[in-house]
């Protein structure tokens, strides 16, 4: 058996925009992974073998210049929602839940219940949960607006102070509008 050449590159830069410092990568197909804060690249090379078993990963910040772009605008406060092309890779479920956090409003939130509600699925509240917490892409699939049903805060790949800061950096630029 001969091994197989044809693997997908993932294509990786590091995001510095101050403060934020984390790895992302794409495909020829679309952004595929948004790294937590202040990680090691392990966290991307772990993710990535996961995902694309094999697959070189390539340091190129020229390919990942559109994505960068609309994160220094988020982070900027002149964009609301991402307009790249993703590459999910998940499964039918965990794609149906990253699409359906994809549709929450800029600056507002959800519950891991409205989210199974909205997929059609209200008994997959702890599937919902799985699945949001195997979001591949931080920030750009907005994880951070899915709150506990009384609000509070939940688990967050990211961490719990990158998720404040991440609704805070959203609340904050609703007021100024």
């Amino acid at each position: 058996m001969t091994p197989q050449t044809n693997k997908t590159p993932i294509y990786w830069s590091l995001f510095n925009h101050h403060p934020w410092n984390f790895y992302i990568a794409a495909t020829v197909k679309g952004l595929s992974y948004v790294g937590s804060q202040n990680k090691p690249f392990e966290e991307l090379a772990v993710w990535a073998e996961k995902r694309f078993p094999g697959s070189p990963l390539m340091e190129d910040g020229e390919k990942l210049k559109p994505y960068a772009a609309e994160l220094i605008e988020y982070f900027e406060g002149k964009r609301t929602n991402f307009t790249v092309q993703n590459d999910f890779q998940g499964t039918d479920f965990q794609v149906a839940v990253w699409n359906a956090l994809c549709e929450i409003p800029f600056g507002q939130t959800r519950s891991y219940s409205e989210i199974a509600n909205q997929i059609n699925k209200p008994a997959a509240v702890r599937a919902v949960g799985a699945a949001i917490g195997a979001n591949p892409m931080l920030i750009t699939v907005p994880c951070h607006r899915v709150v506990g049903k009384n609000g509070s805060l939940t688990g967050y790949r990211g961490g719990l102070e990158m998720k404040t800061h991440l609704l805070d950096l959203e609340r904050q630029r609703l007021s100024q509008q």
